[in-house]
Parts: C-alpha cells; structure tokens; sequence
C-alpha cells in the first residue's frame, strides 16, 4: 500500500515536470539575467581609465602643479576683506558726491546771478534730439513763416540746430560724445520756447565748465546732469538722444534720483472719486492721473488707492488699512487695480478723507511707512462742500503745523464746483490743479514735487545725497510691456506663416504642445550677465532757488465773470532742479577685487530697504532682452537661499537675523548651509558658505563677501622673492612671460587702469603697465580708486592681484608655447585622431587663461584657439571651473565632463568639456590654484563608448547611458538624447535612482520668475457700462476675418514657405509628451476642410494677449548623492524589480546605467528641471503681491527727512482758480448734433 502512494507521488511529479518542460519556450527568462554586473563594472572601469590617462596626459595636470611648488598657502581674513572693499567703494563714492556738489553748487550761484535775464526765445543750444553731426543734412528753413501756434497764442519758432562732432568712447559703452559741451533733452510734454524753460536752459549753459573739470578731475566719472524742474535736462558730456521705443516718453523729473532727491520719503494716501459722473473722458483723465503720481514715487515712498463712491474701498482689496512700499511690483498691482475701476453712485468726500487721515495717523503710530512727508491726492469732478471739520479734527490739532498735505486735482472741462476743491489744497499746504485733457495731465501733476520740495528749500543749506535704486538705462518702465507685445506679435506673424506651411497639422495636440514649449524656454533665458542693457545706481543732490521773494503774474477772479492779470511779488521757496551723476554697477563690481574672494566666493550689495543692488543672482532679463516687471526690487533673502528644506517663502529666522544686522549697517560674520544653483539655473551644489558684511559709511548701502568654508578659508600667494620689482631687478623681462597670443586675462577684472587712454583690448592694456613696471622709479598707488590728480597718479593698480598674474604667468608660460603635441610621432598626434581633442587649456586663480590648439594644419589653428578664447576667458568665473574646484573634494584626482544643455538639438559637432582643478598644499593648507581641462569630440567619446561595450547596448533589449553628476545625458544610443535631463528621458528609472540614493533632489525657488495672465477682461459689469465694448467685438471679427484672407492669399505668395523655414524652422522634438489628443482635432468634413475647421484654425491663431506678472517658481534639481562606498554601487539588477545597473565611472563624475528593456516601462512618470509655477493657495482676489505684503519684511528709512519749516506758512502759492468759458460753436454744434441724432 505504501508502495503505491509513493508509486502516485512519483507519477504526479513526473506529470507536473512534463508540463513545465512544455512551457518553458513560452515563459520569458528573468530580463535581468540579461545584465551582467561584473561585465558592466568592467565597462565603466575601462572607460574610466580611458578618460582619465587622456586627462593626464593632454593637460599635463602633474606639470601644472609643479609650477606652483614655490607659493605659499596663507589664511583668507574675510573680516579684513570686507573693510577694505568698503573704504574703496566708500572713497570711490565720495568722489561723486564731491563731483555732484560742485554741479549743485555752480547752479545755484549762477541761478542767482542770472535772476534778472531777460529769456531769448531764438537762443540756440545742443538739442540731444536734433543736433547735427558733420555731413548731416542740414533740414531746411520753413516757408513761408510758420503758422500762429493757436495753444500758446505766438508764432511758431524755428531755430536751426547746431552741429556737433561725436565720437565714440568705450567709458560711455561706444556712445558716440562730445566733451567739449553739454546737450539738452526736453521732454514732448514741455514746450522748450516758453519763458521759464528757455530761460533755465540758457543760465544752465553755464554749468558746461564745472562739468569739464569734473570729468578732467575725475576721468571715472559717467553721465553728469542737471535735471530742471521745467523738465528738460542737461547731460554731459553732449550726446545723441537713444529713444528705446518710437514715442519718447522720457522726463527726467519721473525718475527716481530725481523724485527722491527733490523731496524727502512719504506717505500718500489717492482718493478717487467714484461718483456717476467721473465716466468717459473724466475717468480717462483721472486713471492719467493716477498712474502719473505713481510714476512719481520710489522705494523710500508708501502709497495706497481708495475709490469713494457711498462706500471707501482700496482698488486693490488685500491692500486694504495698510500702506504699501511703492516698489515695482506693487505699483504695477495698484495700476491694474485702477484700470478695473468703474464709476458706481454718489461721492462721499467725509467718509473718503476720514479714511485717509486715520490711516496716516496708524502708520505714523505704529512707526510703519516713511515716516516723513504725509499726503492727500483727491482725484474728481467736484466736491459738494469743503469738510471743514473733517480737517480741523486730524490735521490742524498744532496749528501753524499741518503733518499732512492736501493735493486736489479737478477733472473735467465744465466745472462749477471748484472753490471747495480748491480750498482743501490750500488750506492744508498742498496744490489744486484743474485738469480738461489728458495731455496736460503730467506736467500738472508734477506741480505738487516743488510744493512737497518747499521745507527743503527753506532750510537752504542742507542738501541730502540721495542714492537710488539699481535700475536700467532705459526711457521709461513701461519698455517691458512694449517688447513682451511685440515679441507677441511676432508670435502671430510666425503662427501665420507656419500656418500656410503645415495647414492642418499645425492644429495637432503634438504640434500645438511643442510651439508652446518652445516659447517657454525662450522665456526661461534669464542671463545674469548681458550688455542688453547697462545698470546704474545714481548719487544726485537738489537745487535751490536762493530768491526768497519774487514776482509772479497769474489770473485774479474780479467778479463772477471778469478775469483779469495781475502781477504782485510774493515769498517762494522754488527747486530748481536736480544734480546728479551714475554710478555704473560694473564700475563698482570691478573695485570689488573678486581675485580676493576666489573660486565660487562672490560679493554684494544690499540697500536700506533689503534690495540687493547687485548679486551674482540677480537676474533682471527674461527671454534675453526684456526687462522683468519688477526687476530692482529683489529681496537679498530671495537670492541667498539656505538649505533647510522649507517651503517656499518661509524663510529661515537665521538668514532674516542677519538681513535686519545687514539693513541697520552694523558690522558681522556668520556661516550658512546654502543651496547654489547655477548654469543656468540648471545644477545646484549644496555647500557651507562664510558671510562678511560691513557698511558703506555716508551711504544706504551695506557691503556682504561670501566664500566657501571648504576651500575659500585659505588662498594662493607669492613669497618675497617672487614679487614684481624683485624679478625685474634680476633682469627679468615681464612682457616676455607673456609672449605669443594664445593667452587672455579676465576681462572684467580691473589689474591696472590708466585714467586718460583708452586701449582696443585688456591684454594690450595689460602690456602697456607691465613696460611701464619695468622703468626706474615705478611707484604702487596706494588705491585701486581713481583719485583727483592732486591725489594720485594717472595710473592705478591692484597690487596683489598684479604680484599673483605675473607669478601665475611665469611658471605656466611653457602651458601655450610647448608645440610637441603637433609633431607627427608623438602620442598627442594618436589622441588628436582617436579622440578628437581640438583643444587643452589652463585657467589660473588670478585670471589668466591659457590654452594650447590641436590642430591638423594652420586654418583649424586659428578658428580653435579663436573659438575657445572667445567664450572661455572669464578663468574663475568659469562653469567649468567652479565645478571642478567642487569635485576636487568629491573625488580628487577626477575630471568633470559637460556638453551643452539639449546639445542634441543641433546639427553642430558637439563638444565635451572636461576640467580638473589644481591645488596647492602647504603646511597642512590647501588652496586651488588652477584649473587645467581639454575639450574633445563627443563622436569620438561614443564611438569609444561603443567599443568598449560592444554590441551589447545596440541592441533592443539593453538601454545605456551615461549620465552626469547632475542628471543629464552625457552619452545615450539615441543622440538626440544628449545633453537633456534624463527624467525626461526615462522618469522612472530616474525616480528610482532617486529612491535608492543614487540622485538626491534639490529643490530651488526663484522668487525673480516672471509669468503671463491674459489681458482678457471677462468682468460683466464692463460690457454693460462701456458703449464700446460692442465695437471692440466688430474689431474682433473684423480681425479674424483678415487673417483668415491673409493665411488664404499667402497660399498665393511663392517663397513664404522656404522663408518660414529658414527663420522659424524645428525639426528636434525634444519638449516633454504633448497631452492626449482632443476628439474635435479629428472632425473633418468631406475634404477635410470644412467651416469647424476655419473656426479652429482661427481660435488657436488670433493673438491671445497676455500680460506680465511678477511670480515665484520653483525647480527640482538633482545631485549625485557622493557617499563612500555607496552600497546601491553593489546591487546586482533582479528581474522587473530592479531593471537595471548602476556605477560610477571611475576618475570622473560620471555613472553608468544600463536599462533592461524587456521590462515594462511606465511612460507616464516624467521629471523635469523645468520651472514649475509655486501654488500658495490664494483667494481668487488675492495675487502674490498681496501675499508678500502680508508678509513684509524690515527696512531702514533713511537718514534725512526735511518734511516742515516754520516759515512754509508764509508761502500762499497753492494752485490758480478755474475759469470757465463758454464754447458757442461747441454750443451750436451739440444742439446741430442733438437734432438729428
């Protein structure tokens, strides 16, 4: 019996195995069996090792460092580099000041002098927009004589302009001057023939002279000008006047150094009349208005916006009790606030000028604000009465003192109320104004600076020195808008053409995604440095007018309907205007001595208010020519990002500790764990940094250093014996170490300068002091400032960074002038041909670079060594570089290799880089002294990737690459593929590495990001309210219709297609998966053409407007997680579970990975180093301006504040009365007009 049981056991398991044997052809193998770890540990090995005795041999690293065995390694003092960066700053400053003084000073005096002038209105002077140069044509006179000009009641003058010879000069960025004289801009708002104005620019000629010896005093100095407060200016030295947009726009009195230094910080309260009456042309004007004293206020100034109708309410809702910094961004809030304004019921002027009284009086309590000037604009059509209570209660309590001041402005043509209006302004030392058009809307407006202006003229010699904000050389702020509408523009003219070149398929969800896309990522090009355009800060100082008593003619009301002119002498307190100068951003960057922070250590500047007036992330430029919205209000918080994981906007109590030490000007030292992003906000390091900050005396600014603790405590330097005048005593001649061309020195860094020469390049400027060195009796001047000649030499010169270039110079000259590399027998002639090298190079710590071509025959040697010292002279600055130091302490004796991002795109032969940093080891100190590095072929890098590993990642069922310390494609057997991130790639593999430690994620926040809201404004009440709107739908269809003839008649144009082609063609489709077709991009009608498909091709095609908006974003970057003996470098690949094998490649920082492809692949997991908008989960009404006010940080007001005078009461100039004429004609033609309509 048992027998037979074990019988049937036996039986069975036969039976089962049979079947298992049947199906095993039909059962996969575990893929991983495919993947051999011991065989891919080989592959990366070899390829290692191949790498690295390339590295080693072609740049000779082992040499380089034995160059430097005769330098020191010394401790960098971070406190005492700090102090004396700022006495520089602070001595190189104090020049200026002195320079704009004496401007103030000479303008005064010859004001006075010149008080009894009578004005010549055919005095001819340089006209920035109309002088001639030699051989222009000169216009011709008009004739007859020109018509009478019926708005100023006299005939037209013409006065022939004068002419001018221009040259170029590089200190003015090639700007083509004169400085000899001094020209002229007047605004197109400002008649430059009326009595005031010609009379100004006629004493102010005088001024040509003091400008002269400034400049001969100090050949430093930039633009010089007086800034009148009839609005024209004068500039020297003379120029042509650049107009940024075809209308100019530009009145210097809107500018911040002017607005700042003719009145001292304040509070402002608008009032908006919301009554029934303020529509059409009247809410025209009073928006004008607005956005004309918005204009008009800067960083040191708080403001907010009510509408009174029945009820006061702020045009922008979260704003509500508080007033707000008037910085970009929230000027731009409050104008789009103003533009949705409509006009409702009733004006309650008692419950509108309670509001603004009560909020002055919380912000003064409560040592918010300004703290200084306090203000009241009322903007309307009249008020019913003059509220007499209403001020007695909150702005008369300490009479004669009125802490604040009253600004009326009256909108309209046919207005009775006016008195009362009037009197608010008058009795409460303001100004009335009495607006009828919108093209006098912004020289009234500005009437109210030279009110605000008075307790400073009556203090007579205190004259503040005013620094600005950083902000670029540009007409008007509102140029962003202009270029982003344009680039629209040319979005639709491209749309348009591409149109008639793909027809339906531009219409496809894959082609819509992709033209989205890459729009985006021109968007994302936010350069840090470009010569787009040129940022300045400005030191300027006011100009009184000395008179105290003047005469002034002005209508006097006789009875209700007689006006008469009268001329009486009264008490005045006039400014004259304003002195200033710019102070350009680079001319202090290079005073800062970046040689002395080295590698990866940089410096900034932060103001009063927190801003940071320059930063290595100040990233002001989008889509690489448009100014951000908000460019020069960045928070030093908000680019100095510490790496503590918290969200965004949460910011560390640490870091906010030391901005309030910075922003009060004190003195200190701190470290900090910060998160560096960089290339292009594409990689980040993760690094402990060591801050230095100290006040820049006598200015708002504070001055921050920061270096690596890791390597930035210690530094490079030379022994006695090594120093300049030492070398040249023992015969050594200094330009022959720096013989032949294949050599460049940092072109932004000052080593010498000489004040009175000029020279085509730095190098050649270079030469010129290294002969002058060599001579008997040279002395080092003891500041790298320019000093008057009284003080110091023509010449000047960075001591230690010259000392450290010379010596950098001597021990590598053999780097450039060894050729053995080109004989045909050596072994640099086997890596030429076998890896392509065209390039090996060296970049020392003092900015010099050298490099070393590998060439086929003379031609290719010039267009290398042209090619790399074109892009690769900054040395320090370097990517290259500065990653390079950094992995020195992941794996020393490593190289790191680099290809440009979405190099595959291109149908260019890619390059890879790779670099190697030097370092210099002394007494148990370590300092990087240079970097060496070789760019070669990446064909040549695949194609020996490909021999190494054989067949085996050809084929379907093995996918490799190799990938960077960042997470990009180096290598890939799809080239297309290089050069993108490889979550893009693959995302889920990329999210494994992540999970098994292999990447660790870092998340960086851009609080400089930019996005785009449609203008499209879907409010209801605005179609109801404006008899436009249904025009504006006409205009709409009208323009569907013309592009829908146009694309229609293209069809007809031969050549548009090959043209389209060559400007807007793309054939890479690198973006990320389009999003799943919609069922209606099918629907076809018989042909495939039918009326839905018109509708849509019209819907996707017509310009759909947007707007910019300041925003913050955020990125998720990767690093290799760079632990020793990382275990995941142990595991073997195990089925679908684990589909793959990961290494690092050996000397490198590189990593192997080999996919299976047999496992299922899950398409729907992407990551992505693109920007991503950051949700703060706001109310529909609320935008990230709101939410940053409520969270706002300190700031320092500034020291000077002049707000009253006891003798102001005594100045009764407070506005002229309105006088109403009756239009008979008008008259006659509204009742002609009445009868028949």
């Amino acid at each position: 019996m048992a027998w037979s049981r074990l019988l049937a056991w036996w039986r069975l398991c036969l039976g089962l195995l049979s079947v298992l044997v049947c199906l095993a052809p039909c059962v996969n193998l575990q893929p991983a069996e495919n993947i051999n770890y011991n065989l891919v540990h080989s592959w990366a090995d070899k390829l290692g090792m191949e790498l690295f005795h390339l590295g080693d041999f072609i740049t000779r690293r082992k040499e380089v460092q034995e160059s430097f065995k005769d330098a020191k390694v010394v401790s960098r003092n971070g406190a005492s580099i700090v102090d004396s960066m700022a006495k520089e700053i602070e001595m190189m400053m104090d020049l200026k000041v002195s320079a704009v003084r004496r401007i103030m000073d000479t303008a005064e005096n010859t004001a006075l002098s010149h008080q009894n002038d009578m004005a010549d209105k055919m005095f001819s002077y340089y006209s920035a927009k109309e002088m001639l140069e030699p051989g222009d044509p000169v216009p011709p006179i008009p004739t007859p004589a020109p018509d009478m000009d019926k708005d100023i009641g006299e005939p037209l003058i013409y006065v022939q302009p004068k002419v001018v010879v221009l040259e170029p000069r590089p200190e003015f960025h090639n700007t083509p001057v004169n400085f000899s004289v001094s020209s002229v801009h007047v605004p197109v708002n400002v008649f430059d023939r009326a009595p005031d104005v010609i009379k100004a620019i006629q004493w102010s000629e005088n001024l040509d002279q003091i400008f002269r010896d400034n400049y001969k005093n100090d050949p430093t100095l930039s633009w010089q000008f007086f800034g009148s407060s009839t609005g024209f200016m004068r500039q020297f030295p003379a120029s042509k006047w650049r107009k940024d947009v075809p209308v100019d726009l530009y009145d210097c009195r809107l500018r911040s150094w002017y607005m700042e230094a003719a009145t001292s910080p304040k509070d402002i309260v608008i009032l908006m009349d919301g009554s029934g009456s303020m529509l059409g042309q009247r809410l025209d004007i009073a928006k004008h208005v607005v956005n004309t004293i918005l204009d008009t206020l800067g960083t040191n100034d708080f403001v907010n916006i009510f509408t009174f109708d029945k009820e006061v309410s702020p045009v922008v809702p979260c704003f509500e009790d508080t007033l707000i910094q008037a910085n970009l961004g929230n000027i731009r809030e409050l104008k789009e606030g103003i533009e949705l304004f409509r006009p409702k019921s009733i004006a309650n002027y008692t419950a509108a000028l309670t509001k603004a009284f009560e909020l002055l009086e919380e912000t003064k309590l409560s040592s918010r604000g300004a703290q200084c000037n306090q203000a009241i604009m009322i903007i309307g059509d009249g008020a019913p009465e003059n509220n007499r209570e209403v001020f007695e209660l909150h702005n008369w309590r300490d009479p004669p003192y009125k802490p604040v001041r009253v600004f009326t402005y009256l909108i309209g043509k046919e207005v009775a109320n006016w008195d009362d209006i009037r009197w608010m302004a008058c009795e409460n030392q303001g100004y009335y104004v009495h607006l009828s058009d919108t093209a006098e809307v912004r020289e009234m407006v500005l009437n109210y600076i030279p009110v605000m202006a008075r307790p400073l003229v009556l203090g007579r010699h205190d004259h503040p020195v005013i620094w600005s904000q950083v902000y670029a050389d540009i007409e008007d702020t509102k140029l962003s808008d202009y270029l982003w509408d344009i680039n629209q523009c040319e979005y639709q003219k491209a749309d348009v053409l591409e149109y008639w070149q793909v027809h339906d398929r531009m219409l496809e969800p894959s082609e819509m995604h992709r033209r989205k896309y890459r729009r985006m990522k021109e968007t994302w090009n936010q350069p840090v440095d470009s010569n787009v355009y040129q940022f300045m800060t400005t030191v300027s100082m006011p100009i009184y007018d000395r008179r105290e008593n003047a005469n002034i003619t002005e209508e006097v009301l006789i009875n209700e309907a007689l006006w008469e002119l009268q001329t009486r002498e009264t008490r005045i307190a006039n400014i004259l205007g304003v002195a200033g100068t710019d102070v350009p951003i680079n001319e202090i960057k290079k005073l800062l001595s970046p040689f002395t922070l080295g590698v990866n250590g940089y410096a900034f500047i932060v103001t009063n208010n927190g801003y940071v007036l320059f930063h290595p992330d100040f990233r002001p430029i989008f889509q690489g020519y448009i100014l951000k919205p908000a460019y020069n209000s960045v928070d030093m918080i908000e680019v100095e990002l510490l790496d503590d994981d918290r969200p965004a906007r949460d910011f560390n109590p640490v870091l906010m500790t030391i901005r309030d030490s910075i922003i009060n000007q004190s003195t200190g030292s701190k470290w900090m764990l910060v998160k560096n992003h960089f290339d292009e906000m594409k990689r980040v390091a993760r690094i402990k940094r060591q801050y230095y900050w100290t006040a820049i005396k006598k200015t708002p600014f504070t001055l921050v250093i920061s270096y690596p603790e890791q390597y930035g405590v210690s530094h490079m330097d030379i022994r006695a014996d090594q120093e300049i005048h030492r070398i040249s005593i023992k015969g050594t001649n200094l330009r022959s170490v720096f013989s032949g061309k294949r050599w460049k020195i940092h072109p932004d860094w000052l080593f010498c300068k000489h004040s009175n020469r000029t020279f085509k390049t730095p190098e050649i400027e270079l030469l010129y002091f290294l002969e002058r060195m060599s001579e008997p009796g040279w002395r080092w001047p003891g500041s790298r400032s320019a000093m008057p000649p009284e003080h110091a030499a023509a010449m000047f010169c960075d001591r230690q960074l010259m000392q450290a270039l010379v010596f950098d110079a001597r021990v590598t000259g053999w780097f450039s002038n060894n050729t053995s590399f080109n004989s045909k027998d050596d072994k640099g002639n086997e890596f030429k041909q076998r890896f392509g090298v065209t390039v090996a190079f060296l970049a020392t710590h003092s900015g010099l670079t050298r490099w070393h071509e590998f060439h086929s025959n003379a031609a290719e040697e010039s267009v290398v060594g042209e090619t790399f010292s074109q892009n690769n002279t900054r040395a320090i600055d370097e990517i290259w570089y500065k990653r390079a130091v950094d992995q020195h302490f992941v794996r020393e004796e490593s190289f790191v290799y680099s290809v440009p991002f979405d190099a595959g795109e291109s149908n260019s032969e890619i390059l890879v880089t790779a670099s190697h940093a030097v370092f210099h080891n002394e007494g148990g100190k370590t300092a990087p002294a240079a970097v060496v590095g070789f760019q070669f072929q990446h064909s040549a890098l695949y194609k020996l990737f490909h021999n190494i590993t054989g067949n085996a990642c050809a084929v379907d069922d093995k996918d490799c690459y190799i990938l960077d310390n960042n997470g990009y494609v180096i290598i890939s057997t799809r080239v297309h593929e290089t050069g993108r991130f490889f979550g893009e790639v693959n995302g889920a593999i990329m999210k494994r590495l992540l999970e098994e430690n292999v990447y660790r994620q870092v998340t960086v926040y851009d609080y400089q990001a930019v996005c785009f809201e449609s203008k499209n404004d879907n409010n209801a009440s605005s179609m109801l309210l404006s008899p436009l709107f249904h025009l504006l739908r006409v205009g709409k269809w009208l323009l569907h219709t013309a592009l829908w003839y146009i694309v229609q008649l293209l069809q007809w144009a031969p050549g548009v297609s090959s043209h389209y082609a060559d400007m807007y063609g793309d054939s890479n489709d690198t973006e990320p998966p389009p999003p799943e077709p919609h069922p209606e991009h099918h629907a076809r009608n018989g042909n495939g053409h039918g009326k839905k498909d018109d509708d849509l091709w019209l819907r996707y095609l017509t310009l759909h407007r947007t707007r910019l908006k300041p925003c913050d974003m955020k990125r998720d970057l990767y690093t290799l997680f760079n632990e020793k003996d990382n275990v995941v470098y142990n595991m073997t690949a195990h089925a679908c579970e684990r589909p793959f094998v990961v290494l690092p490649i050996p000397f490198s920082n590189l990593i192997l990975l080999v996919i299976d492809q047999l496992c299922p692949r899950d398409g729907s997991v992407v990551l992505t180093v693109n920007p991503q908008p950051i949700d703060y989960h706001l109310s529909v009404n609320d935008s990230l301006a709101c939410y940053k006010q409520a969270r706002e940080f300190n700031r320092m007001r500034p020291h000077s504040c002049i707000s009253r005078h006891a003798n102001e009461s005594g100045i009764k100039l407070c506005g002229k009365a309105c006088s109403v004429y009756a239009n008979l004609g008008l008259l006659l033609l509204c009742h002609i007009l009445s009868r028949w309509l």
